[in-house]
């Protein structure tokens, strides 16, 4: 087992990943996240696509963000509903896997967060030095 293997909630989507380090880590406070994830935030670990495998066939909901103007592609279980990952389409190299399918996700730290200005007022986490804060997405122009 890698340290990014991870499964869906019923099993019938698995994925491994060849790299044993994620690209990034972060937290997502956009409201699209907020809505898929049912909670005020989604934690992500983004990867190459090129070393992601995945078993069993996903369904994928496309939401449009209002800044970028692209879609997010969301993939999800289609039996029992868990998000497993999102692939932007104006950055389609790296897939963003939802923390909480990782088989073992207690070595995640986010590095970032990301859409703090859609933070709900009661779940903001403590700024941190060592964190990234972007009140958008990661474009801070």
């Amino acid at each position: 087992m890698g340290k990014l293997d991870g499964r869906c909630l019923c099993g019938s989507i698995r994925y491994t990943v060849d790299s044993e380090e994620p690209i990034m880590t972060a937290i997502c406070h956009c409201r699209d996240c907020q809505r898929q994830t049912a909670s005020a935030y989604s934690i992500i670990a983004g990867v190459a696509v090129e070393d992601l495998h995945v078993t069993g066939e996903t369904k994928v909901f496309d939401t449009i963000g209002s800044d970028r103007g692209q879609p997010a592609h969301r993939h999800f279980c289609p039996n029992c509903g868990s998000p497993i990952m999102s692939i932007l389409a104006d950055a389609d190299e790296v897939a963003w896997i939802k923390a909480g399918t990782l088989d073992d996700g207690s070595w995640l730290v986010p590095e970032l967060e990301a859409w703090t200005d859609s933070a709900q007022p009661w779940a903001r986490t403590p700024e941190r030095d060592d964190r990234g804060y972007f009140p958008r997405g990661l474009d801070t122009e």
